[in-house]
């Protein structure tokens, strides 16, 4: 593990192909050395950037003035215990590699999340989900390097403290938890969950499916949205879904409705897309109040642009962070005028800002 020289350009380690160079650049390929660059780093004072398969990241022009530390562990260990399968896998195994062996292996409880980009390690931080899954589901620990007092702590699932798309990583531990290793329990021989209305339907008149079958839909219907990686397919160079879905209590979401139906967004009969969360309050759907407040697919300022495949992602069309993000508010505005409901970005955002609407 050495620093690189010249500079690296993070655009490289970004699935948006944007970012400037980072002052200092290091590979750990061991638990060991990525522990001891991060230490060392914070000894110093220098600060310090943790980087995964850059698939959730939105870094600025500028670049990261500090050290960069590019998770490149290996290692999967499983062990089979009381009809259920526990699998260890290092923070820099790539994640889909990870679902297609689970597959393979008919370990079910990853493979509606086929497709995800990115690395094991950032999967616990935002609590990734996909078609009616969630790693929280599964993970029944998290092997974490505390910066604060530099030991090496053990997470079990409660101390995780998932919640839609979040977890104690992006809420008191943030910045301050780093991921070494994430442990699954999986069953062997389990059916796959297919209760994901888009994906149920994909398997309609296929009596029970297998976990391959399942694997298989999900990346069809990914890709057809844009949202597997390919070199070949321009909608693919983003960071996935650039907004979560909001969660609003009850009275908003009626009024979401109201809204709706005075610009003409509902047809007689028809309601919002929404999901019941937790506490009693009410998901949104983040790309049909998009569309619906007039940021259409294929949109585009600058060199940025809405993929041509799925409202949510924004795209690098040979632009910059800036206009990016300069994309990013507009849709963001058009949302809020349009039904009173704030958007916020999914992607980790690195020397970038994000004010909410209203702020200036």
């Amino acid at each position: 593990m050495s620093p690189a020289s010249p500079p690296v350009s993070l655009a490289h380690f970004t699935t948006l192909r944007l970012g400037g160079p980072a002052c200092e650049f290091l590979a750990a390929a061991t638990e060991p050395a990525l522990c001891d660059a991060i230490t060392a780093a914070d000894r110093d004072g220098t600060p310090v950037l943790v980087l995964g398969g850059g698939s959730n990241l939105v870094v600025a022009d500028e670049g990261f003035d500090g050290r960069v530390v590019h998770v490149a562990t290996r290692g999967v260990t499983a062990h089979t215990h009381a009809g259920r399968v526990t699998l260890e896998a290092s923070a820099g195994e790539p994640w889909d590699a990870l679902v297609a062996l689970t597959v393979t292996r008919g370990w079910a409880g990853l493979e509606c999340l086929s497709g995800i980009p990115g690395t094991v390690g950032a999967t616990p931080i935002q609590n990734v989900g996909a078609y009616g899954q969630e790693v929280s589901e599964t993970i029944t620990r998290v092997r974490c390097l505390d910066r604060r007092s530099r030991e090496v702590v053990t997470l079990d699932r409660e101390a995780c403290g998932f919640t839609y798309r979040s977890s104690v990583f992006k809420g008191p531990g943030r910045g301050r938890l780093v991921v070494l290793s994430v442990t699954f329990e999986l069953r062997p021989g389990g059916s796959p969950a297919a209760r994901y209305a888009e994906l149920s339907r994909a398997l309609e008149g296929e009596g029970a499916p297998s976990l391959q079958r399942v694997r298989d839909t999900v990346l069809a219907l990914r890709k057809r949205k844009g949202m597997v990686l390919d070199p070949e397919d321009p909608d693919t160079v983003s960071a996935g879904s650039f907004f979560t879905n909001p969660v609003v209590s009850a009275t908003v979401a009626a009024e979401v409705e109201r809204r709706a139906r005075a610009l003409g967004a509902l047809s007689e009969g028809e309601r919002c897309p929404q999901w019941p969360a937790e506490g009693g309050r009410v998901k949104l759907a983040a790309a049909w109040l998009l569309e619906r407040a007039g940021v259409s697919r294929g949109t585009r300022q600058g060199g940025a642009g809405v993929s041509t495949k799925h409202s949510l992602a924004l795209v690098n069309r040979g632009g910059t962070t800036r206009e990016l993000l300069a994309l990013a508010v507009y849709a963001r505005d058009a949302v809020w005028r349009a039904f009173g409901v704030e958007l916020w970005p999914e992607p980790e955002l690195v020397g970038v800002s994000w004010s909410p609407c209203g702020a200036g």
